[in-house]
């Protein structure tokens, strides 16, 4: 979307444009010349990190705002995990029998999506395989549009098909990308997965026990998993978490237990003025 100028004075994509036909000298290939904002490797130098910081904060920020975006339902969960007709293919047993939580997944955005208007509780997923993938497939299937947040890995990966093109970015810094899920959640899932799932999980979770942000909706599907992976009660029972702390999410195994949860959450909204046990 292209803002109205506020200024008559020349523009930065003009001169861009400008400089792509100058004449080809000793000067003009020297980097020097070079306009700076144009010049990638003027851009990826190591003092320059603070302003890339900031551009991977912004371009999205910017690009949300215009796109209508107010909330966003979070769906973390593993790129693993595959569809049902495809479970033959899993690497483990375990994650073809996770292949349940694909369908869940989907039909889960699906529904929200359906509950979802003029921008508010809009999918948003790391935009790549799995459960991600799940996610925006469902917001689609509901005839509706869905966020992905990629991030660039060492190894080859696109975003998955179903997210909303003009709806999907790409990030350098992990940080950055976690503040974009967060920045407008209004219920957080969070599906089986390995590293960065948790990652994602505890992080989000810390921030909500910590009065950092909001208390929302904070849905862990397929208790099984999630109760054989960690032993929740024994962080309570040894108090590096307070007995309260258990009570900021909720196990659920299907789509509609979790829109039913969070059509009914209690504490929404509120921040934590203090911490339990502290």
């Amino acid at each position: 979307m292209t803002k109205h100028r506020k200024h008559t004075l020349r523009g930065s994509t003009e001169d861009r444009e400008a400089a792509s036909h100058i004449p080809d000298t000793p000067q003009t290939r020297s980097p020097a010349y070079a306009l700076a904002f144009a010049d990638d490797a003027f851009m990826c130098r190591e003092e320059l990190r603070p302003m890339r910081l900031q551009l991977e904060l912004l371009k999205p920020e910017l690009g949300l705002d215009e796109e209508g975006v107010k909330s966003t339902v979070v769906m973390f969960g593993g790129a693993r995990i595959v569809e049902p007709s495809k479970k033959a293919e899993a690497r483990t047993k375990t994650l073809a029998d996770l292949s349940v939580f694909y369908d869940e997944a989907r039909e889960f955005a699906r529904l929200m999506t359906l509950k979802g208007s003029d921008g508010e509780n809009m999918i948003v997923t790391g935009g790549g395989p799995g459960v991600m993938e799940a996610g925006n497939r469902g917001a689609l299937d509901a005839g509706g549009r869905s966020i992905g947040l990629n991030i660039v890995l060492p190894f080859e990966q696109a975003p998955n098909e179903y997210v909303t093109p003009e709806l999907c970015y790409n990030f350098h810094y992990f940080a950055i990308r976690k503040m974009h899920f967060l920045m407008r959640a209004k219920a957080i899932t969070v599906f089986p997965g390995g590293f960065g799932t948790l990652d994602e999980l505890f992080e989000a979770l810390t921030l909500i026990q910590t009065g950092r942000m909001e208390r929302v909706p904070f849905l862990l599907f397929g208790r099984a998993f999630w109760e054989k992976i960690i032993n929740w009660d024994a962080l309570a029972d040894a108090g590096t978490i307070a007995a309260d702390d258990l009570d900021l999410f909720r196990f659920v195994d299907t789509a509609a237990e979790a829109v039913e949860l969070i059509e009914t959450w209690d504490g929404a909204g509120e921040k934590r003025g203090t911490i339990p046990g502290r």
